[in-house]
């Protein structure tokens, strides 16, 4: 298969898009990601007494033990979150295909672009980024820029732009890649994207 004047691997952008696969992989993203630190206090940790507020009979309310009950304001929360780990484990084979899939997705859609050169001068300039983005044409677009190496200029000039994520091949993801609308890709980065969906 040709993307623009690149053959690329039919196994790795040329595949079935499977809607269900792309969904469980973006679902165990997002939950790994989640920081889970949400606590609420059950009966046993309010700072109240535990004495009767009122006794059994004869007053005409209704029967109450102690204050921190679930039912009064300021009480404790029954089954309330606790803190915990949302992350699971998702087979490898799984977490490959997603990103093939998403890869394959981008690439039918003709979304996916491949540039040999990315020279935005010797210091970084969030003006010099736009230019770039202009001249492929995808300036308005959401874009996750591929970049073969760390390069201090080109990871601060886009860093001022809201629809631009840069990334090493290393770094490629399902959720990532289905974001963008847009996938420029640098050409010395082919070989590291086919190892990281063969790895």
């Amino acid at each position: 298969m040709k993307i623009g004047d690149v053959e690329v691997r039919d196994d790795v952008f040329n595949v079935k898009v499977k809607k269900h696969v792309l969904w469980e992989v973006v679902k165990w993203q997002l939950a790994k990601r989640r920081q889970g630190t949400h606590s609420t206090k059950t009966r046993g940790e309010i700072a109240y007494s535990g004495r009767k507020i009122l006794p059994q009979k004869g007053t005409g309310n209704a029967r109450h033990g102690e204050r921190g009950v679930n039912i009064f304001v300021g009480g404790g929360v029954a089954h309330g979150p606790k803190p915990r780990d949302y992350e699971y484990p998702l087979p490898k084979k799984v977490r490959k295909l997603g990103l093939k899939m998403a890869l394959s997705d981008r690439a039918q859609k003709n979304a996916v672009i491949f540039i040999d050169k990315l020279e935005l001068g010797n210091e970084p300039k969030t003006k010099n980024a736009l230019k770039f983005l202009k001249e492929l044409g995808v300036d308005k677009e959401k874009v996750l820029l591929v970049v073969p190496e760390k390069n201090e200029v080109v990871y601060k000039s886009f860093r001022n732009l809201p629809n631009v994520k840069v990334i090493l091949p290393e770094g490629l993801n399902v959720y990532d890649v289905l974001w963008a609308n847009k996938l420029v890709i640098h050409k010395d980065t082919l070989e590291r994207i086919y190892r990281k969906v063969e790895a």
